[in-house]
């Protein structure tokens, strides 16, 4: 009986750790940052949203974003003049063997950066 009842403690562990993984999943999608002086704005697709956009604002406050066009207007404009947002959240997948979602990112960018284009907006290129 000991033993059935620890398989079961096993059991509901088990389940509780995969429930604790996936919420610790972290958000993925696509942001942008958006001047708000000009009609330009700067678009990514990360597997880390939360984290992309933190480093995004830590590479811009340092002069250190590979963007430099972006760079450049931050410098001369502040950190005022940018909002940062985020378009869409990519949900995963029920596999949860599947760790690598650049394909599906990226044709969710290519769709973004569609409709953005159509709404007359610019893009800071590299």
């Amino acid at each position: 009986m000991g033993c059935k009842r620890g398989g079961e403690n096993m059991s509901d562990r088990k389940k509780e750790l995969k429930l604790q993984y996936k919420q610790m999943r972290p958000q993925m999608g696509i942001f942008i940052i958006r001047s708000n002086f000009s009609n330009k704005v700067y678009i990514e697709a990360t597997q880390d949203l939360k984290g992309k956009i933190n480093s995004a604002k830590f590479k811009l406050t340092a002069g250190a974003h590979p963007n430099r066009e972006l760079q450049k207007d931050w410098d001369n404009y502040g950190a005022g003049n940018f909002t940062f947002k985020i378009l869409e959240n990519h949900e995963y997948e029920e596999d949860e063997s599947k760790t690598d979602y650049t394909g599906e990112l990226n044709l969710l960018k290519m769709i973004w950066e569609e409709k953005l284009a159509k709404e007359n907006l610019d893009f800071y290129r590299k």
